[in-house]
Protein backbone atom coordinates (compact mmCIF):
# COMPACT_ATOMS: atom_id res chain seq x y z
CA UNK A 1 0.00 0.00 0.00
CA UNK A 2 2.82 2.45 0.82
CA UNK A 3 4.07 2.46 -2.78
CA UNK A 4 0.57 3.52 -3.94
CA UNK A 5 0.66 6.75 -1.96
CA UNK A 6 0.98 9.89 -4.14
CA UNK A 7 4.41 10.91 -2.77
CA UNK A 8 5.90 7.42 -2.65
CA UNK A 9 8.75 8.42 -4.97
CA UNK A 10 9.69 11.56 -3.00
CA UNK A 11 12.91 11.49 -0.98
CA UNK A 12 13.68 14.18 1.60
CA UNK A 13 16.79 14.84 3.67
CA UNK A 14 15.38 16.63 6.70
CA UNK A 15 17.43 18.87 9.01
CA UNK A 16 14.27 20.38 10.55
CA UNK A 17 13.89 20.67 14.32
CA UNK A 18 11.41 21.72 17.04
CA UNK A 19 7.90 22.32 15.60
CA UNK A 20 7.32 24.47 12.51
CA UNK A 21 9.71 22.56 10.25
CA UNK A 22 9.02 18.95 11.33
CA UNK A 23 5.25 19.48 11.18
CA UNK A 24 5.50 20.28 7.47
CA UNK A 25 7.51 17.20 6.51
CA UNK A 26 5.22 15.06 8.69
CA UNK A 27 2.40 15.91 6.26
CA UNK A 28 4.49 14.68 3.35
CA UNK A 29 5.39 11.49 5.22
CA UNK A 30 1.68 10.71 5.58
CA UNK A 31 1.39 10.71 1.79
CA UNK A 32 4.31 8.37 1.24
CA UNK A 33 7.46 10.51 1.16
CA UNK A 34 10.58 8.82 2.51
CA UNK A 35 12.09 11.23 5.00
CA UNK A 36 15.49 10.79 6.62
CA UNK A 37 15.61 13.13 9.59
CA UNK A 38 19.01 14.12 10.97
CA UNK A 39 19.33 14.83 14.70
CA UNK A 40 22.31 15.83 16.76
CA UNK A 41 23.48 13.22 19.30
CA UNK A 42 24.97 16.00 21.45
CA UNK A 43 22.32 18.73 21.31
CA UNK A 44 18.88 17.32 21.97
CA UNK A 45 16.01 18.60 19.83
CA UNK A 46 14.02 21.06 21.95
CA UNK A 47 10.81 19.31 20.93
CA UNK A 48 11.92 16.18 22.79
CA UNK A 49 11.84 18.20 26.03
CA UNK A 50 8.35 19.64 25.65
CA UNK A 51 5.15 18.45 27.31
CA UNK A 52 2.82 16.64 27.24
CA UNK A 53 4.77 13.46 28.01
CA UNK A 54 3.71 9.88 27.49
CA UNK A 55 2.30 8.68 30.86
CA UNK A 56 3.38 12.07 32.30
CA UNK A 57 6.98 10.88 32.48
CA UNK A 58 9.68 13.02 30.85
CA UNK A 59 12.13 11.21 28.63
CA UNK A 60 13.94 11.49 25.27
CA UNK A 61 11.11 9.71 23.43
CA UNK A 62 8.19 10.77 25.61
CA UNK A 63 7.23 14.17 24.15
CA UNK A 64 3.81 14.14 22.55
CA UNK A 65 4.75 17.14 20.41
CA UNK A 66 7.87 15.43 19.05
CA UNK A 67 5.98 12.20 18.42
CA UNK A 68 3.22 14.01 16.58
CA UNK A 69 5.53 16.05 14.33
CA UNK A 70 7.83 13.19 13.37
CA UNK A 71 5.64 10.14 12.90
CA UNK A 72 6.47 8.17 9.77
CA UNK A 73 10.06 9.42 9.46
CA UNK A 74 13.41 7.63 9.57
CA UNK A 75 15.72 9.05 12.22
CA UNK A 76 19.52 9.09 12.23
CA UNK A 77 21.97 10.73 14.64
CA UNK A 78 24.92 12.61 13.14
CA UNK A 79 27.40 14.88 14.86
CA UNK A 80 27.58 17.58 12.19
CA UNK A 81 30.57 19.15 13.94
CA UNK A 82 32.54 16.00 13.13
CA UNK A 83 34.21 16.39 9.70
CA UNK A 84 33.56 12.73 8.90
CA UNK A 85 29.81 13.35 9.00
CA UNK A 86 30.12 15.34 5.77
CA UNK A 87 30.56 12.20 3.67
CA UNK A 88 27.30 10.80 5.04
CA UNK A 89 25.44 14.06 4.41
CA UNK A 90 26.85 14.31 0.89
CA UNK A 91 25.80 10.74 0.09
CA UNK A 92 22.32 11.40 1.46
CA UNK A 93 22.25 14.55 -0.67
CA UNK A 94 22.73 12.48 -3.82
CA UNK A 95 19.91 10.17 -2.71
CA UNK A 96 17.48 12.97 -1.84
CA UNK A 97 15.41 15.21 -4.09
CA UNK A 98 14.69 17.77 -1.37
CA UNK A 99 16.69 19.15 1.56
CA UNK A 100 14.81 20.91 4.34
CA UNK A 101 16.11 22.91 7.29
CA UNK A 102 14.65 25.26 9.91
CA UNK A 103 17.67 26.81 11.64
CA UNK A 104 18.58 30.49 11.79
CA UNK A 105 20.44 31.54 8.60
CA UNK A 106 23.96 31.07 9.96
CA UNK A 107 23.73 27.39 10.98
CA UNK A 108 23.75 25.67 7.59
CA UNK A 109 26.49 27.99 6.31
CA UNK A 110 28.64 27.16 9.33
CA UNK A 111 28.42 23.45 8.47
CA UNK A 112 28.95 24.07 4.76
CA UNK A 113 25.44 22.80 3.98
CA UNK A 114 23.93 26.04 2.69
CA UNK A 115 22.10 26.02 -0.65
CA UNK A 116 24.99 27.26 -2.80
CA UNK A 117 27.36 24.65 -1.36
CA UNK A 118 24.88 21.79 -1.79
CA UNK A 119 23.75 22.97 -5.20
CA UNK A 120 27.33 22.72 -6.42
CA UNK A 121 27.15 19.01 -5.64
CA UNK A 122 23.57 18.51 -6.89
CA UNK A 123 22.53 21.14 -9.45
CA UNK A 124 18.83 20.19 -9.55
CA UNK A 125 18.45 20.31 -5.77
CA UNK A 126 15.26 21.59 -4.17
CA UNK A 127 16.02 23.14 -0.79
CA UNK A 128 13.75 24.76 1.78
CA UNK A 129 14.97 27.09 4.52
CA UNK A 130 12.18 28.04 6.90
CA UNK A 131 12.93 30.18 9.92
CA UNK A 132 11.29 32.84 12.02
CA UNK A 133 11.86 35.90 9.81
CA UNK A 134 13.40 34.54 6.59
CA UNK A 135 16.97 34.46 5.31
CA UNK A 136 17.42 38.19 4.68
CA UNK A 137 16.67 41.52 6.32
CA UNK A 138 17.54 43.17 9.64
CA UNK A 139 15.62 40.60 11.72
CA UNK A 140 16.71 37.50 9.82
CA UNK A 141 19.26 36.38 12.39
CA UNK A 142 16.75 36.29 15.23
CA UNK A 143 16.48 32.70 16.43
CA UNK A 144 13.22 32.10 18.21
CA UNK A 145 9.87 30.40 18.33
CA UNK A 146 6.40 31.09 16.97
CA UNK A 147 5.30 33.12 19.97
CA UNK A 148 7.92 35.69 18.98
CA UNK A 149 6.83 35.69 15.32
CA UNK A 150 3.21 36.10 16.41
CA UNK A 151 4.17 39.13 18.49
CA UNK A 152 6.24 40.69 15.73
CA UNK A 153 3.51 40.07 13.14
CA UNK A 154 0.83 41.83 15.20
CA UNK A 155 -1.25 38.94 16.54
CA UNK A 156 -0.59 39.80 20.20
CA UNK A 157 -1.92 43.34 19.88
CA UNK A 158 -5.23 41.95 18.61
CA UNK A 159 -5.78 39.15 21.11
CA UNK A 160 -6.86 39.74 24.68
CA UNK A 161 -9.22 42.09 26.48
CA UNK A 162 -9.36 45.85 25.82
CA UNK A 163 -8.60 46.77 29.44
CA UNK A 164 -5.68 44.37 29.86
CA UNK A 165 -2.24 43.81 28.37
CA UNK A 166 -1.92 41.82 25.11
CA UNK A 167 -2.48 38.08 25.65
CA UNK A 168 -1.47 36.67 22.30
CA UNK A 169 -2.90 33.52 20.71
CA UNK A 170 -2.20 30.26 22.52
CA UNK A 171 1.25 28.75 22.10
CA UNK A 172 3.81 29.41 19.38
CA UNK A 173 1.07 30.42 16.96
CA UNK A 174 2.98 30.76 13.69
CA UNK A 175 4.49 27.29 14.24
CA UNK A 176 1.02 25.91 13.55
CA UNK A 177 0.33 28.06 10.49
CA UNK A 178 3.63 28.06 8.58
CA UNK A 179 3.92 24.25 8.07
CA UNK A 180 0.94 24.25 5.70
CA UNK A 181 2.76 26.70 3.45
CA UNK A 182 6.04 24.81 3.72
CA UNK A 183 4.46 21.55 2.62
CA UNK A 184 2.65 23.17 -0.31
CA UNK A 185 5.81 24.99 -1.41
CA UNK A 186 7.71 21.68 -1.48
CA UNK A 187 4.98 20.01 -3.53
CA UNK A 188 4.94 22.95 -5.97
CA UNK A 189 8.73 22.78 -6.32
CA UNK A 190 8.57 19.02 -6.96
CA UNK A 191 5.95 19.57 -9.65
CA UNK A 192 8.15 22.21 -11.26
CA UNK A 193 11.13 19.84 -11.14
CA UNK A 194 9.18 17.05 -12.80
CA UNK A 195 8.15 19.35 -15.63
CA UNK A 196 11.46 21.17 -16.13
CA UNK A 197 14.22 19.23 -14.37
CA UNK A 198 15.09 22.39 -12.44
CA UNK A 199 15.64 22.69 -8.74
CA UNK A 200 15.09 25.80 -6.67
CA UNK A 201 15.63 27.43 -3.31
CA UNK A 202 12.65 28.27 -1.09
CA UNK A 203 13.28 31.00 1.52
CA UNK A 204 10.28 30.97 3.85
CA UNK A 205 9.57 33.42 6.65
CA UNK A 206 7.26 31.84 9.20
CA UNK A 207 6.07 35.27 10.31
CA UNK A 208 5.16 36.35 6.77
CA UNK A 209 3.41 33.03 6.10
CA UNK A 210 0.96 33.82 8.88
CA UNK A 211 0.14 37.39 7.94
CA UNK A 212 -2.79 36.46 5.69
CA UNK A 213 -4.76 35.67 8.86
CA UNK A 214 -4.49 39.38 9.64
CA UNK A 215 -5.69 40.46 6.19
CA UNK A 216 -8.84 42.29 7.44
CA UNK A 217 -6.85 44.25 10.03
CA UNK A 218 -4.09 45.10 7.55
CA UNK A 219 -6.65 46.15 4.94
CA UNK A 220 -8.51 48.24 7.50
CA UNK A 221 -5.33 50.17 8.24
CA UNK A 222 -4.25 50.41 4.58
CA UNK A 223 -7.63 51.75 3.40
CA UNK A 224 -9.02 53.50 6.48
CA UNK A 225 -5.94 54.30 8.55
CA UNK A 226 -7.53 52.50 11.49
CA UNK A 227 -5.43 50.39 13.87
CA UNK A 228 -7.53 47.56 15.29
CA UNK A 229 -7.08 46.59 18.93
CA UNK A 230 -8.06 43.93 21.42
CA UNK A 231 -11.75 43.09 21.66
CA UNK A 232 -11.87 39.97 23.84
CA UNK A 233 -14.40 37.45 22.51
CA UNK A 234 -16.56 40.07 20.80
CA UNK A 235 -16.72 40.61 17.06
CA UNK A 236 -16.75 43.77 14.99
CA UNK A 237 -19.66 42.56 12.86
CA UNK A 238 -21.71 39.94 14.71
CA UNK A 239 -23.55 40.32 18.01
CA UNK A 240 -23.93 38.65 20.38
CA UNK A 241 -20.57 36.92 19.98
CA UNK A 242 -19.25 35.60 23.29
CA UNK A 243 -18.34 32.67 25.49
CA UNK A 244 -20.88 32.21 28.28
CA UNK A 245 -20.70 30.33 31.62
CA UNK A 246 -22.60 27.04 31.83
CA UNK A 247 -23.58 24.79 34.72
CA UNK A 248 -20.62 22.99 36.27
CA UNK A 249 -17.03 23.79 37.14
CA UNK A 250 -15.26 25.82 34.43
CA UNK A 251 -17.86 24.95 31.80
CA UNK A 252 -18.52 27.36 28.94
CA UNK A 253 -20.48 27.61 25.73
CA UNK A 254 -19.70 29.77 22.71
CA UNK A 255 -22.69 31.46 21.06
CA UNK A 256 -22.88 33.78 18.06
CA UNK A 257 -25.72 35.39 16.13
CA UNK A 258 -24.68 36.17 12.57
CA UNK A 259 -28.13 37.31 11.47
CA UNK A 260 -31.12 39.12 12.93
CA UNK A 261 -33.15 35.91 12.49
CA UNK A 262 -30.67 34.02 14.68
CA UNK A 263 -31.00 36.74 17.30
CA UNK A 264 -34.76 36.34 17.33
CA UNK A 265 -34.36 32.56 17.66
CA UNK A 266 -31.94 33.00 20.56
CA UNK A 267 -34.33 35.29 22.40
CA UNK A 268 -37.01 32.64 22.04
CA UNK A 269 -34.68 29.88 23.26
CA UNK A 270 -33.70 31.77 26.43
CA UNK A 271 -37.31 32.91 26.96
CA UNK A 272 -36.57 36.60 26.60
CA UNK A 273 -39.18 37.73 24.08
CA UNK A 274 -38.86 41.22 25.56
CA UNK A 275 -35.36 41.42 24.07
CA UNK A 276 -36.63 40.23 20.70
CA UNK A 277 -39.17 43.09 20.70
CA UNK A 278 -36.68 45.74 21.82
CA UNK A 279 -36.11 48.07 18.86
CA UNK A 280 -32.67 49.01 20.21
CA UNK A 281 -31.51 45.45 19.60
CA UNK A 282 -33.05 44.86 16.16
CA UNK A 283 -29.69 45.23 14.36
CA UNK A 284 -26.19 43.92 15.00
CA UNK A 285 -24.96 47.49 15.49
CA UNK A 286 -27.57 48.06 18.18
CA UNK A 287 -26.74 44.78 19.87
CA UNK A 288 -23.05 45.69 19.94
CA UNK A 289 -23.93 48.97 21.62
CA UNK A 290 -25.84 47.11 24.34
CA UNK A 291 -23.57 44.08 24.64
CA UNK A 292 -23.38 44.11 28.44
CA UNK A 293 -27.14 43.96 28.83
CA UNK A 294 -27.43 41.15 26.30
CA UNK A 295 -24.55 39.14 27.72
CA UNK A 296 -26.06 39.34 31.20
CA UNK A 297 -29.36 37.97 29.91
CA UNK A 298 -27.73 35.12 28.01
CA UNK A 299 -25.44 34.25 30.94
CA UNK A 300 -28.43 34.08 33.30
CA UNK A 301 -29.86 31.35 31.06
CA UNK A 302 -26.66 29.45 30.27
CA UNK A 303 -25.62 29.23 33.95
CA UNK A 304 -28.60 26.97 34.57
CA UNK A 305 -27.87 24.74 31.57
CA UNK A 306 -25.32 21.99 31.04
CA UNK A 307 -23.45 22.43 27.77
CA UNK A 308 -24.61 19.04 26.49
CA UNK A 309 -28.19 20.29 26.82
CA UNK A 310 -27.72 23.89 25.69
CA UNK A 311 -25.65 23.09 22.61
CA UNK A 312 -28.15 20.82 20.77
CA UNK A 313 -31.08 23.02 21.81
CA UNK A 314 -29.51 26.11 20.28
CA UNK A 315 -28.20 24.31 17.20
CA UNK A 316 -31.67 22.85 16.53
CA UNK A 317 -32.94 26.42 16.23
CA UNK A 318 -30.24 27.42 13.78
CA UNK A 319 -28.06 29.28 16.29
CA UNK A 320 -24.29 28.66 16.02
CA UNK A 321 -23.28 27.29 19.42
CA UNK A 322 -20.76 24.82 20.80
CA UNK A 323 -19.42 23.87 24.18
CA UNK A 324 -15.86 25.01 24.90
CA UNK A 325 -13.98 21.74 25.16
CA UNK A 326 -10.85 21.09 27.15
CA UNK A 327 -8.20 18.70 25.85
CA UNK A 328 -9.75 15.64 27.49
CA UNK A 329 -13.14 16.41 25.97
CA UNK A 330 -11.64 17.10 22.55
CA UNK A 331 -9.90 13.72 22.60
CA UNK A 332 -13.30 12.04 23.13
CA UNK A 333 -15.16 14.20 20.62
CA UNK A 334 -17.37 11.94 18.45
CA UNK A 335 -16.60 13.98 15.32
CA UNK A 336 -12.86 13.47 15.84
CA UNK A 337 -13.43 9.78 16.47
CA UNK A 338 -15.55 9.42 13.33
CA UNK A 339 -12.78 10.88 11.19
CA UNK A 340 -10.04 8.83 12.93
CA UNK A 341 -8.22 11.97 13.96
CA UNK A 342 -6.32 10.19 16.71
CA UNK A 343 -4.26 7.22 15.54
CA UNK A 344 -2.59 4.56 17.68
CA UNK A 345 0.96 3.61 16.65
CA UNK A 346 3.61 1.29 18.06
CA UNK A 347 6.74 3.07 19.29
CA UNK A 348 10.06 1.28 19.66
CA UNK A 349 10.48 2.29 23.32
CA UNK A 350 7.04 3.51 24.44
CA UNK A 351 4.90 0.71 23.10
CA UNK A 352 1.45 1.91 22.05
CA UNK A 353 1.08 5.66 21.82
CA UNK A 354 -1.20 8.12 20.01
CA UNK A 355 -0.58 10.75 17.31
CA UNK A 356 -2.86 12.87 15.19
CA UNK A 357 -3.94 11.46 11.87
CA UNK A 358 -4.00 13.26 8.50
CA UNK A 359 -6.19 16.36 8.40
CA UNK A 360 -7.18 16.01 4.72
CA UNK A 361 -8.79 12.80 3.49
CA UNK A 362 -8.12 12.24 -0.22
CA UNK A 363 -10.57 9.82 -1.82
CA UNK A 364 -8.21 8.12 -4.29
CA UNK A 365 -4.99 8.27 -2.31
CA UNK A 366 -5.78 8.49 1.41
CA UNK A 367 -2.87 9.23 3.70
CA UNK A 368 -1.43 6.69 6.14
CA UNK A 369 0.37 7.10 9.44
CA UNK A 370 2.88 4.35 8.74
CA UNK A 371 5.07 4.45 11.85
CA UNK A 372 5.74 6.21 15.13
CA UNK A 373 8.39 8.90 15.49
CA UNK A 374 11.95 7.57 15.69
CA UNK A 375 14.08 7.29 18.79
CA UNK A 376 17.38 9.15 18.57
CA UNK A 377 19.48 7.36 15.94
CA UNK A 378 16.97 4.51 15.65
CA UNK A 379 17.45 4.06 11.91
CA UNK A 380 21.20 4.62 11.61
CA UNK A 381 21.87 1.08 10.48
CA UNK A 382 18.90 0.92 8.12
CA UNK A 383 19.68 4.23 6.40
CA UNK A 384 23.42 3.59 6.05
CA UNK A 385 23.11 0.00 4.94
CA UNK A 386 19.88 -0.14 2.92
CA UNK A 387 19.56 3.41 1.57
CA UNK A 388 23.22 4.35 1.11
CA UNK A 389 24.57 0.82 0.62
CA UNK A 390 27.41 1.18 3.13
CA UNK A 391 29.31 -1.94 4.13
CA UNK A 392 29.49 -3.05 7.75
CA UNK A 393 33.18 -2.12 7.76
CA UNK A 394 32.45 1.44 6.66
CA UNK A 395 29.69 1.85 9.23
CA UNK A 396 32.00 0.59 11.94
CA UNK A 397 34.72 3.00 10.81
CA UNK A 398 32.32 5.95 11.01
CA UNK A 399 31.12 4.86 14.44
CA UNK A 400 34.72 4.62 15.65
CA UNK A 401 35.33 8.15 14.35
CA UNK A 402 32.45 9.41 16.54
CA UNK A 403 30.17 10.40 13.66
CA UNK A 404 27.09 9.03 15.46
CA UNK A 405 27.93 10.54 18.84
Amino acid sequence: MADMLPLADVRILDFMWVMAGPASTRMLADYGATIVRIESPTRVDTARTLQPFHHNQAGPDASGLFSNCNAGKLGIALDLANPRSREVVHDLLQWAQVVTESFSPKAMRAWGFDYESLRALKPDLIMVSTCLMGQSGPLSRIAGFGNMAAAISGFHNLTGWPDRKPAGPFGAYTDYVAPRFTAMAIIAALDHHRRTGEGQYIDQSQAESSLHFLAPAILDYTVNGRVQSRAGNTDREFAPHEVYPAAGDDKWIAIVCKTDAQWQALCSAIRRIDLARDARLATAAGRRDHAQEIDAAISAWTRGMETRAAEPLLQSRGIPAHEVQNSAEASRDPQMAHRNHFVEVNHSTLGKTVVEGPRAHLSRTPAQVRAAAPSLGEHNQHVLEHILGYSEERITDLATAGVFG
